[in-house]
């Protein structure tokens, strides 16, 4: 956490250093992986991995949000579900973005200009992450201006003042058409990054069945996938490459889902329940391959 604000501190610094430069770029992309950390340690946060004490993990949680833009109390509630009905059709907020389709059922209902998205899903999946920095900031405001936030003026004068400082200091240091490209990379880039994060752990795995839906251990595990690879991967994923560990295991702390991956993964085997988990690439690769085999039927059909 110390480091995350040393770096978010310093990026701004070096922001202010520059001055009017097409440098600033660079300063664009490296916050771009700011606001990443400081959203995974909003996710610890909301789970209570950091303290034993609720409040206190609101505390950290609430201002990492307000210095990132987006709603923490607001996200939680949503990402909460998620892990209650992981990859349930109905019940996973997850599974229920307007410009995809994850299931067939999905695909089928799309009309319009979505289902011309749900036919070129697979081609569109990346661009459309670009846009997902810019849904966190205005889903957060949509949540406070609707009341459905604990915190409601806490959570919108940070938001408020987010914006404010943010777009005030870009317009302000920046010359209009470097200051408007600064903000595009900037969002764009981290919207890649939390998208990318998040999209492999789910996407493309089985959804549940009533079976499943009876057993907690069958409903996390099947429908979760782990990504391979050493502290690097711990550092770019935010620890949620051990998305089976922390699925059963929410307030787990991040830095034990690695000691807790073996013994998961043996207790699985011992029972023979499939245990998933790939590389990163290959967890790409299955999640295009799993959104355009579903665009198949669309773009077989005329629309």
């Amino acid at each position: 956490m110390g480091l995350n604000l040393l770096a978010f501190a310093g990026a701004w610094v070096g922001f202010f250093f520059l001055g009017d430069s097409w440098w600033q770029l660079f300063i664009a992309a490296f916050l771009a992986v700011v606001f990443a950390q400081l959203a995974f340690i909003g996710h610890d946060a909301g789970h209570g991995q950091i303290f034993g004490n609720r409040r206190h993990n609101d505390i950290v949680g609430t201002t990492h949000g307000g210095l990132i833009g987006m709603s923490y109390r607001a996200w939680i509630g949503v990402h909460n579900q998620h892990h209650a009905n992981p990859n349930h059709e109905d019940k996973d907020p997850d599974v229920d973005i307007a410009a995809l389709a994850f299931t067939s059922k999905q695909a089928a209902l799309k009309r319009g200009f979505l289902r011309w998205m749900a036919k070129h899903q697979a081609i569109l999946f990346f661009p459309l992450l670009t846009l997902e920095g810019i849904n966190l900031h205005l889903s957060g405001a949509q949540a406070v201006l609707r009341g459905e936030t604990r915190a409601r003026r806490l959570e919108g004068a940070l938001l408020l003042v987010h914006a404010l400082t943010y777009l005030t200091a870009v317009f302000l240091v920046l010359s209009p058409g470097i200051a408007v490209l600064f903000v595009v990379v900037h969002q764009a880039l981290w919207g890649i990054y939390m998208g990318s994060s998040f999209a492999p752990n789910h996407k493309g795995m089985p959804q549940p069945s009533e079976e499943d839906e009876a057993c907690f251990l069958r409903k996390q595990v099947l429908t979760s996938r782990n990504i391979r690879g050493g502290w690097w991967n711990d550092f770019l994923l935010g620890g949620l490459n051990y998305q089976i560990e922390h699925h059963l295991f929410p307030n787990m702390p991040r830095p034990h889902l690695r000691l807790a991956q073996p013994i998961v993964q043996r207790f699985c085997a011992e029972r023979g329940i499939a245990y998933s988990q790939t590389s990163l690439p290959r967890s790409y690769r299955i999640v295009l391959s799993h959104l355009h085999e579903l665009g198949a039927p669309l773009r077989a059909k005329p629309a």
